[in-house]
């Protein structure tokens, strides 16, 4: 059996990956439903300036999982990194950071910032496991429902 994180590429985000996302984001609950012009923006090389990966078996062209981060030199945020279901704890989610880390550190990004909800505990344990610390919080940052976000903060150096 072939190791799941041998098994994945990461590409750059496309156009035909849209439709996918879309799905992909209606089956998870902590995953925002992002409307197709969000994708549309994130494709767009307006400001400010994305880079959106995403991953997929070989071979296939089904999307396993996804990162977005916005890039305002020398910080940049950590807007979304999802997994499907089938491909959790697998290293794809760790993959998918560690491109997208290289990436941003070509650019001469020195932090990535983030905010997670507070009763996401998975997401922070994972965060945790990268380097990410906590650095504070967003009292009802989040609707549907209301509850607050804990910011994190990693340090590229």
């Amino acid at each position: 059996m072939t190791e799941p994180v041998d098994a994945i590429v990461i590409r750059p985000l496309k156009a035909a990956d849209v439709d996918q996302l879309i799905a992909f984001s209606l089956r998870m609950a902590h995953v925002p439903a992002w409307p197709r012009e969000t994708y549309e923006a994130i494709l767009d090389a307006g400001f400010p300036r994305r880079i959106a990966l995403v991953a997929e078996e070989k071979d296939q062209e089904e999307v396993a999982g996804v990162v977005v981060a916005v890039v305002v030199s020398p910080e940049s945020e950590l807007e979304l990194i999802a997994v499907a279901p089938e491909w959790q704890r697998r290293g794809v989610a760790r993959r998918l950071f560690g491109e997208l880390r290289a990436r941003l550190s070509s650019e001469g990004v020195t932090k990535v910032l983030l905010e997670v909800r507070e009763s996401n505990q998975g997401a922070r344990e994972f965060y945790r496991t990268l380097g990410f610390g906590e650095t504070g919080r967003r009292v009802r940052y989040y609707a549907d429902p209301v509850e607050d976000a804990v910011q994190m903060k990693f340090d590229m150096a």
